[in-house]
């Protein structure tokens, strides 16, 4: 089967899992005998004379990498301007190096910053259309569609879930909140999971040293958060349980990876609970240096209040860490309470401190669980499995072609009922 993988992420240019995701999926259907073209984009803010447009061959994978287009056009401060300028050079070069001599038998979009040009290549090619909706606006939003940029994204989900021949979410948390935001039936929505290749977490040796021997300053218990600073990702429930956590465990450290917009408002939540010189934030790390630090942590804490899935998890897990993670979404799905780690309800701060005291109260347990998470990954979240699962959607898809759809109703309310 011919497929054409549309994305506005794949490695290098990484924004968050979606990309990794792409590239697995990819890799492991060119390893099943399928053939796929992945269509994405140059980093932002770079141009045709700096970074043109060029194909690439990774793991067997065609990838076409589309030059940004001259206009001035900012992602944060133009964001559907942005998207739709990527879409429109992403359809150009399709048509003018792609489709001219060669032609898919499925397009797959991913997520909505694609849904023109997917549905556009879909069209012109005659092909299904299928869309992993990898989250939602709504989601995010804890439910709430205020601002006229959230109800313009909502309602391009909306377009790309309802002209989709087929739809694909990565947990039964996400298939409920795609059926109920875009009126759906939960039928037409199928579960993939996504997967993790555990093997590229493995810790060297020299690593792993050189992480306990850093850690042999701090010889208290060393939590550590990774992954992007957002206000869904919850790290200010963590700090603000950080010193019910010390009261119980003396000298207890975060250390938190990442990066993102919200870091500055995470400083003034250290200030305000007074944990200034119990927090350090480590900026992002490459995957080697991370899975050293994962892998001399006391427990690696996940408090997302919105995780559609939480990859996070399988990487934590594969390097055989204590997990503690909130149940939001996805995350429930991955780390089963009291069996591959604990949980607690997302934003429930006296409930973090609670699951952290557990784990670091009883070593012993924790670390029958983080065997029980490790080994489930090969049981559950195996990428040949994973590529199978969504080969099989694609030639089930019906060909339903271009139709007619109605402007979607933008709720006024929370639509999710969160808080």
């Amino acid at each position: 089967m011919r497929v054409l993988m549309v994305s506005w992420e794949f490695p290098p240019v990484v924004v968050g899992g979606l990309g990794r995701h792409v590239h697995a999926l990819s890799r492991e259907l060119v390893a099943a005998g399928h053939e796929v073209v992945v269509l994405s984009r140059q980093p932002i803010g770079t141009d045709a004379t700096t970074h043109p447009t060029v194909t690439d061959d990774v793991d067997g994978v065609r990838v076409l990498r589309v030059a940004e287009d001259p206009p001035h056009l900012e992602f944060f401060t133009d964001m559907v301007a942005w998207t739709l300028a990527m879409g429109h050079a992403l359809v150009r070069h399709a048509l003018v190096s792609l489709l001219p001599d060669w032609r898919p038998d499925v397009v797959h979009a991913h997520d909505w910053l694609v849904a023109h040009p997917a549905v556009a290549l879909a069209d012109i090619a005659g092909v299904p259309l299928v869309a992993t909706l990898h989250a939602t606006e709504a989601g995010r939003h804890a439910g709430w569609l205020s601002a006229p940029l959230n109800r313009q994204v909502h309602s391009c989900e909306w377009w790309l879930a309802n002209r989709a021949d087929a739809v694909v979410t990565c947990s039964e948390a996400m298939r409920t909140e795609v059926a109920t935001l875009y009126d759906l039936d939960p039928d037409r929505v199928s579960v993939v999971h996504n997967g993790i290749d555990a093997g590229r977490w493995r810790v060297p040796r020299a690593a792993a040293q050189a992480a306990r021997d850093a850690r042999a300053a701090s010889p208290g218990p060393q939590l550590v958060y990774f992954g992007r600073l957002e206000y869904e990702k919850g790290v200010q429930d963590l700090i603000a349980a950080l010193p019910r956590i010390r009261r119980r465990h003396p000298g207890t450290r975060l250390l938190v990876a990442g990066s993102g917009t919200q870091r500055e408002f995470l400083d003034e939540r250290v200030a305000a609970h007074r944990v200034g010189r119990s927090v350090e934030f480590l900026g992002h790390l490459p995957d080697a240096e991370l899975a050293a630090l994962l892998r001399t942590a006391d427990a690696v804490v996940l408090p997302s209040r919105y995780e559609p899935f939480g990859i996070v998890a399988l990487e934590a897990a594969a390097v055989g860490a204590t997990l503690v993670a909130s149940t939001a979404g996805g995350l429930g799905e991955v780390v089963r309470d009291g069996e591959t780690g604990l949980a607690f309800a997302p934003g429930d701060v006296p409930g973090i401190a609670d699951a952290v005291s557990r784990a670091l109260s009883d070593p012993a347990a924790a670390a029958r669980r983080a065997r029980a998470g490790k080994a489930r990954l090969r049981r559950d979240f195996d990428w040949t499995a994973i590529a199978a699962d969504t080969a099989a959607i694609y030639a089930g898809a019906p060909n339903g072609g271009p139709r007619p759809l109605a402007r979607p109703k933008i709720p006024t309310g929370n639509v999710l009922g969160r808080s």
